[in-house]
C-alpha cells in the first residue's frame, strides 16, 4: 500500500521493543485511539511482518480499535527469523536493539521531531551480547553524550496536576547509589529537573528526597544529609533564587502531598518537580499514582525521548490483554513536549 510521504515535523519515529512482548500490541492499540495527537504521523521501526502477524493474532482476542499496519508507515527491519510471543529469544533481543538504534537515526537525521520507544527486556539484551543497563544509556551513546536524565511526567485525569520526578541515577544496584551520588551530579539533575520544571511554572517548586531513612535523622540513621547532601541544597538553593527548594525530605513522605494533587488537584503544597536519588524511590510513588498515565521522559538528549511507564509484558503477550493507555500517554506526551525546541537540549 502506498504511503504519502510526511513532512519531518509531523512524524514521531516509534521503535516497536521486544518482538516477544507487547510492544507492538499496545502501539497498535495507542495509535488506533481517538486521543492520539491530530496531524501526528507515526514513523514505526520494526519488523513490518511481524507486526501484521500480531495485528492478525490480536483480532482474535480484541474486538476493540486496532490500527491496521497496511495504512502505517513502517522502516521495515526484518527479524532474522520468527519471535513468537512470550517467549523472548536473544535473536529477539538482537532485533529490538537494530530498531532502537534505527529509529535513533532517524531522530538525529531529523527525520522525526521526537522518539517513541516501546519495552525491552535488558537481559534479552544482554543475552544478544548488548550490555547496557537501559535504552537511556544506548540512547545517550548515540547521540554523543555523556550522560541522559530519566524524567517521569503524568497529567492526572482527576485532577489535570502534573506529577514530574527526576531520576538521580538510575539502572544501578542499590549498594551502588551512595557511592555514584555526589554534589555535582545532584546539582546537574536539579538544573535539568527546573529547567523542566519552568515549562508549566514560571518560578518553580522543587522536592528533594533524603537518601536514608527519615533523611538520616540528623546523623542517626546516616550522614550522606549531614555532610554533603544539605550544604549542596543550600549552595544550589541560593544560586537558583527563582526556585523554591525543599529537602532533603524523608523519603516516606516526600511525595505524601502529590498524592492529594493528584487524587483532588489541592497542589497548593504540592512542588512542581521531585528529584528521586535513586531508581525505586522515585518509580514506587509515580507507579503507585500513574501507572497507565505515566512516561519514561529522556532529557539531554538532541531530540525528545518518551516511553511507556510499563515492561513488556511477556506473559501477557499476544493475548490481547496488554492495555494501550500507557503507550498513548507516551505518544502524546512526545508530541506535546516536543513542541518546545527549548526542552531538546536540557541536560
Amino acid at each position: 500500500m502506498f504511503i504519502e510521504p510526511t513532512d519531518a515535523n509531523q512524524r514521531l519515529a516509534i521503535a516497536l521493543g521486544d518482538p516477544a512482548g507487547i510492544g507492538m500490541e499496545v502501539t497498535l492499540k495507542a495509535l488506533a485511539s481517538p486521543n492520539c495527537p491530530s496531524g501526528m504521523k507515526p514513523l514505526l521501526v520494526g519488523c513490518r511482518r511481524s507486526l501484521e502477524a500480531t495485528h492478525e493474532q490480536l483480532r482474535k482476542h480484541f474486538k476493540g480499535p486496532l490500527a491496521d499496519p497496511r495504512e502505517l508507515e513502517v522502516d521495515d527491519i526484518p527479524l532474522s527469523q520468527p519471535v513468537q510471543p512470550g517467549r523472548p529469544t536473544p535473536e529477539g533481543g538482537a532485533a529490538c536493539f537494530a530498531w532502537l538504534t534505527a529509529a535513533t537515526h532517524r531522530a538525529l537525521e531529523g527525520k522525526a521531531r521526537a522518539l517513541v520507544t516501546a519495552p525491552i527486556a535488558k537481559h534479552i539484551w544482554h543475552q544478544a551480547g548488548h550490555h547496557y543497563p537501559g535504552q537511556t544509556e544506548r540512547l545517550a551513546e548515540l547521540a554523543g553524550i555523556q550522560q541522559a536524565s530519566m524524567l517521569f511526567t503524568a497529567v492526572s485525569p482527576h485532577s489535570g496536576w502534573r506529577l514530574n520526578t527526576l531520576l538521580a541515577t538510575t539502572h544501578i544496584p542499590l549498594s551502588d547509589v551512595p557511592q555514584t551520588l555526589n554534589p555535582e551530579r545532584v546539582c546537574s539533575k536539579l538544573d535539568t529537573l527546573a529547567n523542566f520544571c519552568r515549562r508549566f511554572r514560571e518560578r518553580p517548586r522543587l522536592h528533594v528526597a533524603g537518601l536514608n531513612p527519615h533523611a538520616g535523622e540528623n546523623g542517626q540513621l546516616g550522614t550522606e544529609e549531614l555532610i554533603w547532601l544539605q550544604p549542596t541544597l543550600e549552595q544550589w538553593g541560593n544560586a537558583n533564587p527563582d526556585v523554591t527548594l525543599t529537602g532533603p525530605l524523608p523519603p516516606d513522605t516526600c511525595w505524601l502531598s502529590a498524592g492529594q494533587a493528584w487524587n483532588n488537584g489541592d497542589d497548593h503544597l504540592s512542588p512542581d518537580g521531585y528529584l528521586a536519588l535513586y531508581h525505586d524511590q522515585g518509580l514506587i510513588p509515580v507507579k503507585l499514582l500513574a501507572f497507565d498515565q505515566a512516561v519514561n521522559t529522556s532529557l539531554g538528549l538532541p531530540f525528545l525521548r518518551t516511553s511507556p511507564d510499563h515492561g513488556t509484558g511477556f506473559d501477557i503477550a499476544g493475548q490481547g490483554k496488554a492495555r494501550g493507555a500507557s503507550m498513548l500517554a507516551a505518544i502524546r506526551a512526545a508530541w506535546e513536549l516536543s513542541n518546545s525546541a527549548n526542552l531538546l537540549n536540557q541536560a
